[in-house]
C-alpha cells in the first residue's frame, strides 16, 4: 500500500439541472492546483437527490459519463459519484467509478429510502463490490445504506477505506455524524462521507458534514454548512499500526450475506 491523495468535494447542486451541476463541478475542481488521486462528489451529483428518472436518468453512455471520464482524464485520477441510470425498464442509483482511461466500475444503491420514496422509482442493487487504488481496499456505499452495518461489515483481508457518497438532510444531521465514525471504529478502517450542501427543490436543507474518520475515530477531515473542494492525505502505516494495536477484526462474528 501506498500513501493515498483524496478530493472531498461538497457541493452546492442545483435542482435537476444537469448542465448546470457539471459547469459548476467543472469550474470549481479547475482551482485544483495538487496532484490527486481520487476526488469524490456526493450522491446524485448532477442533479441533485431526486425521485423524477424520467427526466433525469441517463444511459451509460449519457452526458454525465463523458463528463467522468473528461474529467478524470484531465486530472488524471479516479472520478467516483452517483447518478441515476436507466438500463432497460429500470432505474439505479449508481455509484461510478471512473478511471482516468475511461475504464469504470460501478456498485447499484443496495438500501433504496422508502420516506423519500425511493422503491417506488429505483432498482436495488444486490452485491458489494471491492475497488483497489494505490493499494488501498476500497468499498463504495451509497447515502441510506449507512443505517445498515451488516451490509457494510469488514472482515480479515477485507476493506481499508469505505466511503458513502450522500444526500443526507440537515434534520438528521445528528445520526450523520453519529455513524460514520461507528462504521470506522467497528470495521476498523478509515471512512469518508461526501454530503452536499444547500436546498433542493423541495426546500430539503443539506448541511454537508462530509468528513474522513480514522479506525481509531479520530477526525481526519469535518466540513458542516458551507461548499467545500479539500484534499488530504491517507497513510497505510497509520491504518496498519492501528490494526496491530488492537487486532478486533479477527474476533468478529463469522456469517455471509445471502
Amino acid at each position: 500500500m501506498e500513501p493515498i491523495k483524496i478530493t472531498i468535494f461538497q457541493a452546492y447542486l442545483f435542482w435537476e439541472n444537469v448542465e448546470k451541476n457539471l459547469q459548476n463541478l467543472s469550474l470549481r475542481l479547475s482551482s485544483l492546483r495538487e496532484k490527486t488521486d481520487l476526488i469524490i462528489l456526493p450522491e446524485m451529483f448532477n442533479t441533485g437527490f431526486t425521485t423524477n428518472v424520467e427526466k433525469c436518468a441517463e444511459e451509460m453512455d449519457g452526458m454525465t459519463m463523458r463528463w467522468l471520464y473528461e474529467t478524470a482524464k484531465k486530472f488524471e485520477c479516479v472520478v467516483a459519484g452517483t447518478l441515476i441510470i436507466k438500463e432497460g425498464s429500470n432505474y439505479y442509483n449508481r455509484f461510478v467509478w471512473m478511471s482516468a482511461d475511461g475504464s469504470y466500475v460501478h456498485y447499484d444503491k443496495r438500501h433504496l429510502f422508502a420516506l423519500a420514496n425511493e422503491t417506488d422509482h429505483f432498482s436495488p442493487g444486490n452485491s458489494r463490490i471491492m475497488l483497489q487504488l494505490k493499494g488501498w481496499k476500497i468499498c463504495p456505499m451509497i447515502c441510506y445504506d449507512l443505517r445498515f452495518p451488516v451490509w457494510s461489515r469488514n472482515a480479515e483481508n477485507g476493506y481499508d477505506l469505505l466511503v458513502y457518497t450522500a444526500s443526507w438532510p440537515d434534520k438528521r444531521s445528528a445520526h450523520w455524524r453519529a455513524l460514520i465514525p461507528a462504521r470506522a471504529i467497528e470495521n476498523q478502517a478509515y471512512v469518508i462521507g461526501v454530503n452536499r450542501v444547500g436546498h433542493d427543490g423541495n426546500e430539503v436543507y443539506y448541511s454537508g458534514g462530509s468528513m474522513c474518520i480514522s479506525p481509531m475515530g479520530d477526525v481526519v477531515y469535518y466540513k458542516p454548512e458551507d461548499e467545500d473542494l479539500y484534499t488530504f492525505t491517507l497513510n497505510p502505516q497509520d491504518l496498519q499500526k492501528s490494526r496491530e494495536q488492537f487486532p478486533f477484526l479477527k474476533d468478529g462474528d463469522k456469517f455471509n450475506l445471502l
